[in-house]
């Protein structure tokens, strides 16, 4: 096993020896994949051989089990500029900060249901999206995949409709598959509408859900000490929505007035 420190060497030699290389003009620029604490560096060389197949380069790695390692480039079997210019950062929040839309792929029904594409949906709204904001696809642990939490960041659930049977996906077949499927929509772009609606990007809904959970505690209707999962189907709520960025500058000043007006009671 590698320390995360010789990881860190190795993944700064990658990328030195690279900078002499040119970049061609790369496909697709705003449509991101995210592998959420990637548990076998390999699986990240897969992830970026399946992303530069469908022409995808933008990855950012979430808090990875193990950092990037020789195997991770051996894997990628010659994708190694996706793997020189990803990102790694702590939380899933820091990787679809900037992002309008973000899709959360798992094949686990969940108890609080999240509005749920299939691979082909979510094919085309990414790459209708794609012309106005970066778009995520986000990718769980290889075992259990992504939390309650995790998915509850994204706007959407796509779930793969595997054999019922044997639903065993790994983590790059997975990305493969996705990748697929935004790729035959770029492909077949000019038959798509091109308006799309300014989405606020991911930071910004954040803020305003930091906002409302305030608001609701300061008039008491949540309890600090046992919120339940009040938030969690608000959030659902305003995903079904999807206000714009217009309408949620709006309700950041419902909220604020609301505010002012306790205040002064």
């Amino acid at each position: 096993m590698h320390s995360l420190e010789e990881g860190q060497a190795w993944w700064c030699m990658l990328k030195s020896s690279l900078r002499s290389i040119s970049q061609p003009s790369l496909m697709l620029d705003n449509i991101r994949i995210v592998l959420v604490n990637t548990s076998h560096p390999g699986n990240i060389g897969s992830a970026a051989r399946a992303m530069k197949t469908m022409g995808i380069h933008d990855l950012v790695l979430v808090d990875p089990v193990e950092a990037p390692d020789g195997q991770t480039t051996a894997m990628a079997a010659g994708a190694v500029d996706v793997l020189a210019n990803a990102r790694t950062v702590n939380t899933l929040a820091e990787a679809v900060a900037d992002c309008g839309l973000v899709i959360g792929s798992s094949a686990r029904s969940r108890t609080l249901e999240w509005p749920l594409l299939d691979p082909r949906e979510a094919g085309a709204k990414s790459i209708l999206e794609s012309t106005r904001h970066k778009v995520a696809l986000v990718f769980g642990r290889e075992r259990t995949g992504l939390t309650n939490e995790e998915l509850q960041q994204c706007h959407y659930h796509v779930c793969i409709p595997a054999n019922p049977d044997y639903s065993s996906l790994n983590l790059a077949m997975a990305v493969q598959t996705i990748c697929y499927e935004v790729r035959m929509h770029h492909l077949a772009k000019d038959v798509v509408p091109a308006t799309v609606d300014d989405y606020p990007q991911q930071q910004d809904l954040d803020r305003f859900y930091a906002h409302l959970e305030q608001l609701l505690l300061q008039v008491n209707f949540l309890r600090a000490d046992h919120p339940g999962q009040v938030m969690s189907k608000l959030r659902r709520v305003f995903n079904r929505a999807r206000p714009d960025s217009q309408e949620l500058n709006i309700l950041r000043g419902i909220l604020t007035a609301v505010q002012k007006t306790l205040r002064n009671t």
